[in-house]
């Protein structure tokens, strides 16, 4: 569910984007990303349009592929703000764009990541829409 600071944090950076252009996309270094998968998402059939609040339904949801890992949450946490930790015991970065603002900046490293997480956990490849609703809950956070 988004809460109120959420919905005026997301229509500032809108209104921002619209405001600047070039000079807000610039500053948003995921827009570049976020539109690549909203291209796929297009040609996919569908609005190329992403929403935190399924960002972070999918970020919590359960899944039955993986007894050991059954969603993003059991190695990031069930707080994006949080350090995540690997079965191994790895520590993984904050999810959160807020604490980690370079990630989802690289198309190369949002893919190779997406396809093998959503492999493990998810047992399928996700959709354009499900990684871009994923970058955009982080990028509320």
């Amino acid at each position: 569910m988004t809460n109120g600071y959420e919905n005026v944090r997301i229509a500032v950076a809108a209104l921002a984007m619209g405001a600047l252009g070039a000079a807000a996309l610039a500053a948003v270094p995921q827009q570049p990303v976020l539109d690549h998968y909203a291209a796929l998402d297009k040609a996919a059939g569908g609005d190329g349009t992403f929403s935190a609040d399924r960002g972070k339904a999918f970020f919590l949801a359960k899944h039955t592929h993986n007894a050991k890992l059954t969603s993003c949450t059991s190695c990031h946490t069930t707080d994006p703000h949080n350090v995540g930790h690997l079965p191994t015991g790895r520590q993984l970065k904050p999810m959160a764009v807020s604490l980690s603002p370079n990630r989802f900046t690289r198309l190369g490293k949002v893919e190779k990541w997406a396809q093998r997480n959503c492999t493990t956990v998810v047992g399928r490849a996700c959709t354009a829409k499900e990684i871009g609703d994923y970058i955009t809950y982080m990028m509320s956070q």
